[in-house]
């Protein structure tokens, strides 16, 4: 007896071999190069947000043949007018020094002010609130400001408002347009003709927009208190109207369609009288109460879990005109056979009931009870079995 007894070990002197699972194998991903191990390990193996530089062009030797350097040297800006020498460091190679214009030059952009002669402006810019002077430094402080009006106007001589310069600018430019082209069919997609500066429209915009700016914290509540006030009482109004719309009779020479029109009123119902901009998925909503407000909570809990066995969403993911058309379409069929499988059930319910009432008033046998003379009849045994055997018996012995 030794320790594998002991301990219940069989008693092999060689182990068996066990199989060893084999794991799958890791995604191993190789580090880029160009990009060091700390940098990658932050990046978490995932692709950078924005573009990054061709690996190869970072280590990329240059020619041995060339020899660059980096020089101060002078260089010209055709976006200047004056003669203003300026000096800059530029790449060398070989000792030749780059030609052209100056790189940052083709960002110099400015904008085309229309310019008028003495002759038209006395045959079509005259205007009796301003002088000759005052239009020829409105469109120098353009042309040297490029339009920035809020500037124009704070180096304007005389005090102008800023929509006062506007309207000015652009009622003489949309004149000299007009003036200068052979026809009127011509210009009639110039922005300065199909939508003219409106000074009245942009001073209402300033005012208003300055009144929100300027509203305290309570303001801004009371504010969307009254709103949601307004969308309460606007959908309190509709619903009412959609029910009214619902109990009117249907005539009798309507066809289907317009008997189906009348059984669900919501397809009437539009925000867009309400509204001047609105949602697609608002409106969808909108019919949806329309059309399930003779409903119950339960009828149209119902819908829902129908439209989900069936895996339709709830609201459309993309809700065009005709997806929201064929969802509420849904809804009205699925409205319709819930309404039907309640009727069925109704009438069921109705005929076994009915049943059941037949069955009790048919006649059925007749009781003991009303048997009396069983009752009354005494019991007298019958002795017809043993005397018919005595009987047999004298006959036999006749015989």
């Amino acid at each position: 007896m030794d320790a594998k007894d002991i301990l219940g070990l069989p008693k092999n002197s060689l182990p068996i071999p066990q199989e060893k699972k084999s794991r799958p194998p890791k995604d191993s991903q190789r580090k880029p190069d160009g990009i060091s191990r700390e940098v990658y390990a932050l990046t978490g193996g995932l692709a950078p947000l924005m573009p990054a530089i061709d690996s190869t062009q970072l280590k990329k030797q240059p020619p041995k043949d060339e020899k660059i350097t980096w020089q101060w040297l002078p260089f010209t800006n055709s976006a200047r007018k004056d003669t203003l020498q300026l000096y800059h460091w530029v790449r060398v190679v070989n000792g030749v020094p780059p030609t052209g214009d100056y790189s940052f030059a083709k960002y110099n952009k400015s904008v085309d002010i229309v310019k008028y002669t003495d002759e038209e402006y006395e045959k079509y810019l005259n205007d009796p609130g301003w002088t000759k002077e005052e239009t020829d430094q409105l469109f120098d402080l353009c042309q040297r400001f490029d339009l920035r009006f809020i500037v124009i106007a704070d180096r304007f001589s005389s005090s102008r408002t800023v929509e006062e310069l506007k309207d000015r600018y652009y009622s003489v430019c949309r004149a000299i347009v007009a003036a200068r082209a052979p026809a009127l069919g011509d210009i009639s997609g110039n922005p300065l003709v199909k939508e003219p500066y409106n000074v009245s429209q942009e001073i209402e915009r300033k005012r208003a927009l300055s009144m929100v700016l300027s509203q305290t914290k309570h303001q801004e509540r009371k504010d969307a208190e009254v709103l949601a006030e307004a969308k309460r009482i606007t959908e309190s109004r509709m619903a009412a109207k959609v029910a009214e719309e619902s109990e009117l009779p249907v005539p009798s020479n309507a066809g289907p369609e317009s008997a189906e029109r009348a059984s669900f009123p919501g397809d009437t119902v539009s925000p867009s009288s309400n509204l001047r901009v609105y949602l697609r998925t608002y409106a969808l909503d909108q019919m949806v109460q329309a059309a399930s407000s003779s409903a119950g909570l339960r009828t149209i809990k119902r819908v829902e879990q129908t439209l989900q066995e069936l895996g339709v969403n709830l609201k459309p993911r993309v809700p065009t005109k005709s997806v929201c058309a064929e969802h509420l379409e849904l809804r009205k069929e699925i409205l319709t056979l819930l309404n039907l499988q309640k009727q069925l059930q109704y009438k069921e319910a109705e005929g076994s009931s009915f049943r059941d009432c037949s069955y009790a008033d048919t006649p059925s046998t007749p009781k003991r009870s009303n048997r009396g003379g069983d009752q009354d009849r005494t019991f007298v045994p019958d002795m017809s079995f043993g005397g018919e055997r005595v009987g047999k018996r004298d006959q036999k012995r006749k015989h």
